[in-house]
């Protein structure tokens, strides 16, 4: 039996939530209030870890080239700096 179709299709379902997640996250930063430092800065971290959620997800499948999801999500060059990362317990080195 081939299962290829089954996999194709978990593969987009995947990519789909994923991505709602994305772009959930970023349009939260986007309406985080930067007059309070802590919530803008959790939002921030958020956004960055749900991009980084993506590309890992991208990477399972063999998708190694992220310009384009940086490009469709327009993924801003703050969020990208911290993708990968996590914020400090203090909050220290991180305006």
């Amino acid at each position: 039996m081939d299962t290829s179709h089954y996999l194709r299709a978990d593969s987009a379902s995947v990519f789909g939530a994923v991505g709602r997640h994305v772009e959930q996250a970023l349009a939260a930063y986007a309406a985080a209030p930067i007059e309070n430092p802590a919530v803008h800065r959790a939002m921030r971290y958020a956004a960055a870890d749900a991009v980084w959620q993506f590309f890992v997800v991208r990477e399972a499948c063999g998708l190694n080239e992220h310009t384009p999801v940086i490009e469709a999500y327009h993924v801003p060059p703050e969020i990208l700096a911290l993708v990968g990362s996590v914020p400090p317990p203090d909050g220290r080195g991180d305006a």
